[in-house]
């Protein structure tokens, strides 16, 4: 049987929600032996383990949105994900992320072993937590059929050179990202007109990611997590600008310099991985690891702009959806069983 080509792309923050509560428990017992390597970390750092966020009966947005309770989580249930993707189905030609999903891809590819990768992430979300540097807020550029909105994209970018302290973290899909101080996501939110019955979105214990903000962050975080951490990739591995880190062909200093330096102080351009991965690798699928399902929408809007293979709408990606899968959700079950 001939195997299929698919992009790889890993989740970020705010996708363990009350929905993926027991998403190891469910899917990843089988992965216990690397589960409780984890929870070993976490318990010694005085931290809750995995297994015990994990198997709450009540969800807490309090407790599991938190960055050094969330990162780790999501990794964990990433990462597993990938490990159990079906290879003789298969053939995974390259591995991207959004925003936190480019750490997780980075275990992905073979750049960072499960655990360097699990520290990484750890460090990087219990930075996070503890400087709580600023916030984010969402906003779209597209309609509800999800096709871009003459200006609109430029109308909002805008307002980062207007607004003191307000910036562009993430480019995802069809929405803009800002990050900034509370003051100046305020007066941005003040000056947005409430659209689709719930934009502009405030994040919850989500800090001011891909911005100048977090350059603090960065320093510490070069100070804690070192070079010989990360290794060459296995895999084709697509960052936050649509550059292509190819095996055997990349320079690990150069890989730990952008991780901890670029990709934490300056935007994330999600499109532009996507857009890049799909014209470099033109993939049969591509496949989202769990949990959560969220960024399906963000990654279909990434394909309109793009007008791949005759998707322009959000109804012919979901007609597409319907007659022939090209993206293959892990968090959605139905889904899920054709990619294990």
């Amino acid at each position: 049987m001939k195997r299929l080509s698919a992009l790889v792309i890993c989740p970020g923050r705010g996708t363990y929600n009350r929905q993926e509560l027991g998403y190891l428990a469910k899917n990843h017992h089988q992965q216990q032996s690397m589960l409780s390597g984890f929870d070993k970390c976490r318990i010694a750092l005085g931290q809750p383990s995995l297994t015990q966020l994990d198997s709450t009966t009540t969800y807490s947005t309090n407790r599991l949105t938190r960055g050094d309770n969330a990162s780790s989580l999501i990794y964990a249930c990433a990462y597993a994900d990938f490990l159990s993707i079906n290879h003789d189905k298969f053939d995974i030609v390259g591995v991207a992320g959004n925003s936190m999903g480019w750490y997780i891809a980075l275990a992905c590819a073979g750049v960072l072993e499960a655990n360097h990768g699990f520290k990484v992430v750890n460090t990087m979300g219990t930075l996070m937590q503890e400087a709580l540097i600023g916030d984010q807020l969402l906003y779209p550029y597209v309609d509800e059929n999800w096709i871009e909105i003459p200006r609109k994209r430029n109308e909002l970018m805008a307002l980062t050179d207007r607004i003191s302290g307000l910036y562009l973290s993430i480019n995802l899909g069809g929405m803009i990202v800002f990050a900034g101080t509370e003051k100046a996501l305020k007066t941005c939110a003040q000056g947005l007109k409430p659209i689709q019955g719930k934009f502009p979105i405030r994040l919850h214990n989500h800090a001011a990611f891909h911005s100048p903000l977090q350059q603090p962050i960065s320093v510490i975080a070069k100070e804690q997590l070192h070079p010989p951490l990360f290794q060459q990739p296995k895999l084709p591995l697509i960052d936050g600008r649509g550059h292509v880190w190819l095996p055997k062909a990349s320079d690990q200093a150069d890989l730990w310099d952008y991780t901890l330096g670029h990709q934490v102080v300056a935007p994330f351009d999600f499109h532009a991985t996507v857009r890049s991965a799909l014209r470099e690798f033109a993939p049969d699928n591509i496949i989202v690891l769990g949990p959560g399902q969220s960024l399906g929408g963000a990654i279909a809007q990434c394909l309109i702009a793009e007008n791949w293979q005759g998707i322009h709408s959000k109804k012919d990606f979901i007609d597409r959806q319907a007659e022939q899968p090209f993206l293959l959700s892990m968090g959605i079950d139905e889904q899920r069983a054709v990619v294990i």
